[in-house]
C-alpha cells in the first residue's frame, strides 16, 4: 500500500504569500520524493538540499532528512505528547508518513507544510482530521473559548470572502449557545476543495467536530478537527496543474 503526502511551499508576496504544492513524499516500502509544477509556478522556489534537480525522483530506504528532521525524536520527553495530541496511540505509532500528514510536519524557521489528499473512506464518505490553523491571530475571547472546547463538539464552516490573504479562506466558529466565536481557519491545502464539498453536499451531511483538544499543546496542535461529508461524483481533490509530477520515472538515490 502506497502512503503519500504532498508538500506545500510559500513563496513571498507582499501580501504575506503564496501557498502552492511544490513536491510529493511516497512510501511503499521504499520513500520517493519528486517535484510537482508547483515548484515551476511558484515565484522564488528553490529545490531543497540534497534533491537539486526538478526533473529527479530521490528515493532512499530511510525517511529524506528534509522531513525527518520534521518529526519529533523519540529521546524527547515530549515525545509520548506529541503522538497524543495528533490522536495517536503512543504505545503503538504509525509511521512517520501518517504522522507527518497530521502534524503537518510544521516548524517555526521555514514556510513548509505537509499533507495527504483525501481519499474515500469505506463509506464512501470526505473524511479528513486537521489542526485548526490561525490560531495566534484570534482575540484573546476566543482564545478562551478554545480551551473550553470539548471533544465532539460542532463546529461551523464559513466562507471567509473578505479575508484580504487569502480569497480562498474557510473560517471555523464555534456553533452553540456559548456563543459564535471565530477561533481559526481550516488548512489552506483543504480550503478550495471544501468549499466545493460545502457547494455540493447536503448542509445537513457536512459535519465538522471537534476530535480532541490539547491544552499545553503549542497553538498549531492545540485543536483537533474531524470533518466528514459527502464525496460528489466526480470530485478529485488536490486536483490542478501544480499539482502534477513534473517526471514520474529517472530514480535518483538521495544522500
Amino acid at each position: 500500500m502506497t502512503h503519500a503526502l504532498f508538500v506545500a511551499w510559500r513563496s513571498s508576496t507582499p501580501t504575506g504569500g503564496e501557498w502552492g504544492p511544490v513536491g510529493r513524499l511516497e512510501y511503499d516500502g521504499v520513500y520517493r520524493f519528486g517535484y510537482t509544477r508547483g515548484a515551476q509556478r511558484l515565484g522564488g522556489f528553490a529545490p531543497f538540499p540534497g534533491m537539486p534537480n526538478l526533473e529527479s525522483v530521490y528515493e532512499s530506504d530511510e525517511l529524506l532528512p528534509l522531513f525527518a528532521n520534521r518529526l519529533l525524536a523519540r529521546s524527547r520527553p515530549e515525545y509520548e505528547a506529541f503522538l497524543t495530541w495528533g490522536g495517536f496511540d503512543p504505545d503503538n505509532p504509525p509511521d512517520p508518513i501518517a504522522i507527518l500528514g497530521v502534524t503537518e510536519g510544521r516548524r517555526a524557521t521555514d514556510d513548509l507544510e505537509l499533507f495527504p489528499c483525501p481519499v474515500p473512506d469505506a463509506d464512501g464518505c470526505y473524511v479528513s482530521k486537521f489542526f485548526l490553523h490561525g490560531v495566534r491571530y484570534v482575540p484573546e475571547p476566543a482564545r478562551k473559548r478554545i480551551d473550553e472546547l470539548a471533544s465532539e463538539e460542532t463546529l461551523g464552516l464559513m466562507l471567509d470572502i473578505s479575508n484580504p490573504y487569502d480569497r480562498h479562506a474557510v473560517a471555523v466558529r464555534t456553533w452553540n449557545t456559548q456563543g459564535r466565536y471565530l477561533i481559526g481557519y481550516v488548512p489552506r491545502y483543504l480550503a478550495r476543495d471544501i468549499r466545493q464539498l460545502c457547494g455540493r453536499c447536503d448542509p445537513d451531511f457536512v459535519s465538522l467536530t471537534v476530535e480532541r483538544v490539547n491544552p499545553g499543546a503549542p497553538l498549531q496542535q492545540r485543536v483537533l478537527c474531524r470533518m466528514t461529508c459527502c464525496w460528489p461524483s466526480g470530485f478529485r481533490p488536490c486536483n490542478g496543474d501544480d499539482f502534477e509530477p513534473i517526471v514520474t520515472t529517472r530514480l535518483t538515490t538521495a544522500p
